[in-house]
């Protein structure tokens, strides 16, 4: 879940997800189709997020590139009305954009800085196709294409990065490191220097993630959200203020401001 509006529009926003195909899944986590339901410029709340997302907006200026971060921050002039978004791992930061996700780390920056005319090339792909499922298409086939995987991220850090995702945060960074054979001080120093967030913060967005997937869903209950690794509701409570920046109510109420985008 990359951000909300902070002011809904009068048509529901919608969205719909699909996987890459497999042999990109190391490198894109997966891809969003979006409505954003508001005409104009828009504020949008970013939120923590352990990836770093494309966002190609087919109707405004050109696509942006949204390094992981563990805060939120307020995106001002977000003219994103309709197109999609694409999650990178560790690993596709540095396959498909040339940079380490460390270097983008909290920073927003045009696609266009780190692919050049490529960036042109994936918007021009994306508008000459009608509708999500065609879209995703479009961005497999290029990204195959465009895949370099020579230099590899740092070991530890990147298997460790992906722990924290399937777990959803519920395994200590001493156990993790344990696990991975190295030492704790080894494995934090991997993640600053890949990933520009310490395990413990990356274990704290990949749990509030885990329950903000849970709340996006109308049957979705703070209770469902508790049970995704808090030690209760005041402690849910504080997280969500300190990764939204809103209230679990204000965040439950945005999260579930959609309906699903069928073309």
């Amino acid at each position: 879940m990359h951000s909300v509006l902070v002011r809904v529009g009068e048509e529901r926003c919608a969205t719909v997800a699909r996987r890459a195909v497999p042999g990109l899944r190391p490198y894109v986590a997966g891809y969003g189709a979006f409505r954003s339901g508001t005409p104009g410029d828009a504020q949008r709340r970013v939120l923590p997020l352990n990836l770093v997302t494309l966002i190609v907006d087919l109707d405004g200026p050109g696509p942006l590139v949204f390094g992981a971060r563990g805060a939120p921050m307020v995106y001002e002039e977000a003219r994103w009305r309709r197109g999609v978004t694409v999650g990178l791992t560790v690993a596709g930061a540095r396959a498909l954009l040339g940079a380490p996700m460390h270097a983008l780390t909290g920073a927003a920056v045009p696609l266009s800085d780190l692919l050049g005319r490529r960036a042109d090339e994936l918007v021009d792909r994306l508008a000459a196709v009608p509708g999500p499922a065609a879209r995703f298409a479009a961005m497999d086939d290029l990204f195959t294409a465009w895949l370099c995987p020579d230099e590899r991220p740092d070991g530890p850090a990147m298997c460790g990065w992906w722990r924290l995702q399937e777990t959803a945060g519920r395994i200590t960074v001493g156990s993790l490191a344990a696990e991975l054979g190295v030492s704790r001080r080894r494995l934090e120093t991997g993640f600053r220097r890949e990933i520009g967030l310490s395990p413990k913060t990356v274990a704290r967005v990949a749990r509030f993630q885990r329950a903000a997937q849970v709340l996006s869903a109308p049957p979705g209950t703070f209770q469902d959200a508790v049970a995704c690794g808090y030690a209760d509701q005041p402690h849910f409570n504080r997280e969500v203020r300190a990764m939204a920046g809103i209230t679990p109510t204000e965040l439950c109420a945005f999260l579930q401001y959609t309906e699903r985008l069928t073309g």
